[in-house]
């Protein structure tokens, strides 16, 4: 596949950009900053701003898939902002205008309706995080695209590929995942043509 890597700078996108590589895929990380990536075989590194439509437009053609692993970081995601929302907004134009049909977006599982107190701590912590993710998965949710959203709980840094998952539910149990396995979710969705225009739970 040739795969689209919108945020391949962040921990998600780099461990997509590596997955997909080793699995033999052509990737093109569109970033901001193109220092930030190692030059490597089957990479193709485009600088863009993934809030404009025309310069999304322009890289995307001939791709088969759009992976948009973008997010707020701290302090910033703390304070309102509308990152994901807006980006998803100029990614959801751009595919359409380009002819690609087949997105994977990472959202959170603190979109979910989970019950209990360290939930409702959460949903309180992350609030800011949580409307824009909302606001983004509306945005893309109403397109006709093959959409896939993937709601990981905690994200940790761990080499494990290893992924549960559950449509419209957190798995049980399910308190962290590694970026690793959402990446490898994303492209196993990708690869396996599954969860279309599905909402799914991700737990390591």
């Amino acid at each position: 596949m040739r795969i689209f890597v919108i945020g391949a700078t962040g921990n998600t996108g780099t461990e997509l950009i590596d997955l997909a590589l080793a699995r033999g895929h052509a990737v093109t990380a569109f970033v901001r900053s193109p220092s930030k990536l190692l030059a490597r075989e089957r990479l193709t590194v485009v600088r863009g701003d993934p809030h404009r439509v025309d310069e999304l437009a322009e890289a995307l053609p001939g791709h088969d898939v759009v992976f948009s692993a973008l997010g707020m970081r701290p302090p910033r995601a703390f304070r309102p902002h509308t990152l994901v929302q807006a980006c998803a907004a100029s990614t959801v134009a751009a595919m359409a205008r380009a002819g690609v049909s087949r997105l994977v977006l990472v959202s959170a599982a603190i979109l979910f309706p989970l019950e209990g107190a360290q939930y409702v701590f959460f949903r309180w912590l992350l609030k800011h995080i949580a409307r824009d993710l909302g606001a983004a998965e509306e945005v893309v949710r109403k397109t006709t695209l093959d959409w896939t959203i993937a709601r990981p709980p905690r994200l940790v840094h761990k080499p494990a590929e290893g992924y549960r998952k559950r449509v419209d539910a957190l798995p049980d149990n399910g308190l962290t995942i590694s970026f690793r396995g959402v990446a490898a979710f994303m492209l196993d969705a990708a690869e396996q043509h599954q969860h279309t225009r599905e909402l799914v739970g991700l737990a390591s």
